[in-house]
């Protein structure tokens, strides 16, 4: 996927009228090229986030469209919730997803806020990368006041960016929206066993990085300790890139810790949330669960669950969706509400998005035998040896994690994971490599395809059809590399692994060996073809070398095995 992808999260001042939520967020559905991901409402915080991608241009009509229909049905002059705000969107940010930078997003928030201001007429500031004053890149300085304090705006100091520089009738109703462009943020809530707001705050004030204004005497209504300017001195919370205040939420019974991580590779949320348990137990109270509101980023959750896992002397080697579910579970992630991955990770909706034909590696075990043998030429002998691969280096991997949860070897079990992460990514690769084989064959079947009425047709559909095929002879050779390395893992284990699991270790050497040969078959009879006649020789010699040491290697492997039988 080349084209540029920005993503949108609006925060509207409404989580209660369920009609007025739909009207707002399917204005986002009427503009071609743009995909509604997630409407996540809070009726406590009478907010709600909605969350749309698509290449820029479209997403900054969407947005607009929504500011609009936002200030249409919401009074800000009657809103009251929990969390801080001042518009009917309130925030309006812009963050790159895919193929665009920092640099080049600002100016679509810039064009966005004065679309906003000059056709609507809402008063709104730029902030985070968007700003325009260095001051203005922190939120809370923008919204200070709130939507109480908007009496401000003919202030000098606090002209705003886009709109009318008063507060008027417009503004009245429509409050203040703020505009920007920023990194990957993380709203994060932690629930505790307590129904006491003020703890929370206590608690969140431990952690944000802005930590509490300093006091002398009592910490909390002791005079405030002055710096040399005249500004409150403060005790800093204990994470960085971390925002944070504590509500009581009535839909739940319970308080929160309600979290803006925005820079999760300096506080990734399994960081924060270990740190909640740790200051809330400080203080007599017990963390139960968390809950993402709007979408996560998939690293967030691979990297929680390596740290738990860790934690528990386990293995690292195992699947994308077992590591979901533990990072899932370890923070309780579903306390509140069920964790559907596909709903809640950004990757996923994308990748549904996006979705083309199915691939093959998404069928059943049934379904693809039936689709290999049918009268359909693909998936054929390539995709069959690199799914031998497949197969071959996920048994390794099962004795690789197998070997790290046997009883009396814990010592060992960062031996056995390290053999097992390399074991899973041999499988990904050669999992990926099961359907691109099957597109290098297409590639030759699309430039048999293309017309020859002429000599500049013939010309190019020659061309066209030597590099189709060198391409349908790299794939195979990538599968044969693949499957030759792959077969590290198989001897590790079978010489080193869990006794018990030896024969495994041992079918997988066969069935790599297979994936070898035969994918060595398809890059042979390929090269038949090339007018590169030093290409085509070069290839066919590399294909014996990778034959005779896979077979070599396969049979050390079974030799091992055989002396352990």
């Amino acid at each position: 996927m080349n084209r540029q992808l920005i993503e949108c999260v609006p925060n509207i001042s409404e989580g209660r009228d369920a009609e007025k939520i739909k009207a707002i967020s399917s204005v986002v559905e009427t503009v071609e090229g743009v995909t509604l991901l997630d409407v996540d409402p809070g009726k406590t915080t009478n907010r709600t986030v909605i969350t749309f991608v698509g290449e820029p241009g479209p997403v900054i009509e969407a947005a607009f469209l929504l500011v609009k229909k936002a200030a249409e049905l919401i009074d800000m002059s009657k809103h009251s919730g929990e969390h801080p705000r001042m518009g009917a969107t309130d925030v309006c940010p812009l963050i790159p997803v895919s193929n665009i930078t920092m640099d080049e997003l600002i100016p679509f928030a810039h064009k966005l806020g004065k679309r906003i201001g000059e056709e609507l007429g809402i008063p709104g500031y730029f902030y985070e990368s968007a700003a325009l004053l260095p001051e203005r890149a922190n939120l809370a300085y923008c919204r200070k006041g709130q939507y109480e304090g908007l009496k401000k705006l003919s202030e000098p100091q606090w002209k705003p960016d886009f709109g009318p520089a008063e507060f008027n009738e417009r503004a009245k109703g429509s409050g203040a929206t703020a505009v920007g462009a920023r990194d990957f943020l993380v709203a994060y809530n932690v629930n505790l066993n307590s129904t006491s707001a003020r703890r929370a705050n206590a608690i969140a004030f431990d952690m944000r990085e802005a930590g509490r204004i300093m006091r002398a005497g009592d910490p909390l209504t002791g005079k405030q300790v002055l710096d040399e300017n005249g500004e409150p001195k403060r005790i800093p919370g204990s994470l960085k890139c971390v925002k944070g205040i504590g509500w009581f939420i009535e839909e739940y019974g319970i308080a929160q810790l309600s979290l803006n991580l925005t820079n999760i590779s300096v506080t990734p949320v399994h960081v924060a949330f270990d740190e909640a348990v740790a200051k809330a137990a400080e203080r007599g109270i017990r963390v139960t669960g968390s809950e993402v509101v709007g979408l996560i980023p998939l690293k967030v959750l691979i990297d929680a669950a390596d740290h738990y896992l860790i934690k528990q002397e386990r293995s690292l080697g195992i699947s994308e969706a077992e590591k979901i579910k533990i990072a899932v579970k370890s923070m309780g992630m579903d306390d509140l509400a069920p964790f559907n991955p596909r709903e809640k990770i950004i990757e996923y909706l994308i990748q549904d998005m996006e979705k083309g034909p199915k691939k093959l590696i998404d069928l059943t075990l049934v379904d693809f035998a039936n689709e290999t043998s049918s009268e359909s030429p693909a998936p054929g002998g390539g995709s069959i040896s690199a799914y031998c691969g497949v197969l071959g280096v996920a048994l390794g991997t099962m004795v690789a994690n197998l070997s790290a949860h046997k009883r009396g070897w814990d010592a060992r079990w960062e031996e056995f994971s390290d053999w097992a992460v390399r074991g899973l990514a041999y499988q990904n690769k050669l999992l990926s490599l099961v359907d691109e084989d099957t597109n290098a064959f297409n590639k030759i079947i699309d430039a048999v395809r293309m017309p020859k009425a002429t000599a500049d047709e013939k010309a190019a559909r020659h061309q066209a059809m030597q590099a189709a095929t060198k391409y349908a002879v790299e794939v195979p050779l990538d599968v044969a590399r693949t499957c030759l390395a792959s077969m590290e893992v198989m001897k590790a284990m079978a010489e080193h692994g869990n006794p018990n699991s030896v024969t495994d270790a041992g079918v997988g050497g066969m069935c790599a060996r297979t994936g070898v040969i035969g994918a060595t078959m398809n890059a042979r009879i390929n090269v038949g073809d090339l007018d590169d006649k030093d290409y085509a020789n070069g290839v066919l010699d590399e294909c014996k070398r990778l034959i005779d040491e896979a077979e070599a290697l396969e049979r050390v492997i079974r030799d091992i095995v055989e002396s352990k039988m």
